[in-house]
């Protein structure tokens, strides 16, 4: 395969380029994320900005490569072939990286198959392109069940999908950090494509934005819709504003939950909604997985938190006027403040806060809005309006 089998750029076009040769980001994450879809609307959104953004889908040109390899069945081959395949193509991405365009490639750091686990990347070829930067998607671990129940031959279970997870994350950190450059790794969920596909195209082509992380409680304030409604109101103006890590896209708390009160029922599934579709999961296997996913959630939203420029922490009041405060968010801003973070806490309680979150605090504001005038002020964003009145 030449590289004229990968999809060229149009002579005509003007590709924004920050940087001599244009952006090269590399996007890994397990089986069963569904990547493409995700990634093709990040190519959307980059071209009603005026940026042309060459997707590659590894996977894809390999199978094209060889056409003598059943669909599905590639990993089944000698690991000498497998990374000849894959040398191949990345020789292609290599040759279209130079003529300057900007790249989004989609590929995985690992795989998990019959040989055992591997590394799925040339050391070399990483180092000759020189990504900007690395982006590992995850998503919940129901949904990624979900699909691949429905699209691939994969036998597993939840804590398979859990290891696949926290192996891709890892292995790809070790691919940035290794590599000679100056690509950042980040994680982005899946989840919530609306606004996370914003994040991975802010990422690529308006680094300047303030990449923030918004910390609230959640499990002290399921039962109070109104604060609920303010949190949400609070999580979106953020989101249009800035490049956002958001630790409520993932929301596998819940299955815990599910579990818990099904199991006093008696009942040994568990039904929910994945994907938009209903499925059904064993009570044993969540409470098996328990720990790995209290695990991976504390160290995944501290990874975040690291990621972050910000850490903006929205402290909602009971009806009594009281704060609702949980320890996740007083430890996420101890964390925040003991690596040198900016951290801006929004107090809506009519009580003094305690010098455990003062001592931690960049600053305090009473508001939304008096929050985003500061950053108006300080240049981390231009005229605003907001949207929900609630946050005055």
């Amino acid at each position: 395969m030449s590289s004229t089998d990968l999809p060229q750029p149009s002579l005509t076009d003007n590709w924004h380029r920050p940087k001599q040769g244009g952006v090269r980001a590399i996007v890994t994450g397990q089986v069963g994320l569904d990547k493409k879809p995700f990634l093709d609307h990040v190519v959307h959104l980059a071209r009603g900005h005026g940026h042309e953004v060459t997707l590659v889908n590894v996977g894809e040109h390999m199978y094209a490569e060889a056409p003598d390899v059943v669909p599905g069945r590639i990993l089944d081959l000698p690991r000498n072939r497998l990374n000849t395949l894959r040398r191949s193509v990345f020789k292609d991405v290599l040759a279209l990286a130079r003529t300057g365009v900007n790249l989004l490639i989609n590929t995985h750091a690992t795989f998990r198959w019959k040989h055992g686990l591997f590394h799925g990347y040339d050391h070399h070829q990483i180092a000759a392109l020189d990504p900007d930067l690395y982006v590992v998607l995850v998503d919940n671990v129901d949904a990624v069940h979900e699909r691949l129940q429905r699209e691939h031959d994969v036998p597993h279970t939840l804590k398979d999908i859990l290891v696949w997870r926290e192996e891709e994350v890892v292995v790809t950190e070790a691919m940035g950090e290794a590599v000679s450059g100056h690509g950042q790794v980040y994680i982005v969920s899946r989840a919530n494509e609306r606004i996370t596909a914003e994040s991975v195209y802010r990422l690529m082509f308006e680094p300047q934005r303030k990449r923030v992380y918004p910390s609230f409680p959640i499990t002290h304030v399921l039962d109070l819709p109104d604060v609920l409604a303010e949190i949400e109101a609070f999580r979106d103006t953020l989101a249009e504003h800035f490049i956002t890590f958001d630790p409520a896209d993932m929301d596998e708390k819940r299955l815990l939950f599910e579990a818990g009160e099904a199991a006093k029922r008696g009942e040994d599934h568990v039904a929910i909604v994945a994907n938009g579709r209903p499925i059904r999961l064993p009570v044993r296997e969540i409470t098996e997985v328990a720990r790995d996913i209290d695990a991976q959630i504390y160290a995944r939203d501290f990874k975040m938190i690291d990621q972050s420029d910000i850490i903006v922490s929205y402290i909602p009041a009971l009806p009594t006027g009281r704060p609702v405060l949980s320890s996740g968010v007083e430890r996420e801003l101890q964390h925040a403040h003991e690596n040198t973070k900016e951290v801006y806490i929004i107090w809506r309680p009519k009580l003094e806060p305690s010098p455990f979150v003062t001592q931690t605090a960049t600053r305090l504001f009473q508001s939304v809005a008096e929050l985003l005038t500061y950053f108006q002020e300080r240049g981390y964003l231009r005229d605003f309006q907001l949207r929900f009145p609630v946050l005055r």
